[in-house]
């Protein structure tokens, strides 16, 4: 199970890191940009992730990972003074659920932890909350793509670059290693 823990945190990076390089390409005002009245910002997306790390990994073997001291709704009020202060709270955020994947071993992947009233394993909780920072790191960088247009600097293989990266990756010996590795 250590390289699933090992594999789960590479992932969580991997998104992290999609999240801050959309952060890199967008100014302090273009982090409150919406497409429409009711669609979220940048700045409210990633204020709402920050708000599920913290709530979900503080003592998350001990207590439900919706706590009574969140406040949910806050999360979708555009509050952050700008890509600094976004991008520090982002990243203190993750270094919480960093550190409590370090934590687990494998005795703790089948205990039971709760989110709102309701049993997961560590590993359903794990994989619950990777799929919820994808999604909304998905908005994320399609927001900062639509702010940005032709400036917009990919974050995966650039359109009509398919072949070339595929023979660079087929060009290299076969070995076990993590699609994040190189990024």
């Amino acid at each position: 199970m250590k390289s699933y823990l090992s594999s789960v945190t590479k992932l969580f990076e991997y998104y992290q890191q999609l999240g801050i390089k959309t952060f890199d390409q967008v100014n302090d005002e273009e982090i409150d940009w919406k497409p429409g009245e009711e669609e979220n910002s940048i700045s409210i997306i990633a204020k709402h992730i920050v708000g599920n790390l913290r709530s979900r990994w503080t003592n998350f073997l001990n207590e439900d990972g919706e706590k009574k001291w969140r406040n949910r709704d806050d999360e979708f009020v555009a509050s952050y003074q700008g890509k600094a202060e976004m991008t520090n709270e982002w990243n203190k955020a993750f270094s919480l659920l960093y550190h409590v994947l370090s934590e687990l071993d494998d005795t703790d992947l089948e205990r039971e932890v709760f989110i709102r009233n309701e049993g997961h394993t560590v590993v359903e909780a794990i994989n619950r909350q990777l799929a919820h920072y994808s999604y909304h790191v998905g908005q994320i960088v399609q927001i900062g793509k639509m702010i940005k247009g032709k400036n917009w600097k990919t974050l995966s293989i650039p359109r009509g670059q398919s072949e070339a990266y595929n023979k660079k990756k087929f060009d290299e010996d076969q070995a076990h290693r993590h699609f994040t590795d190189d990024l």
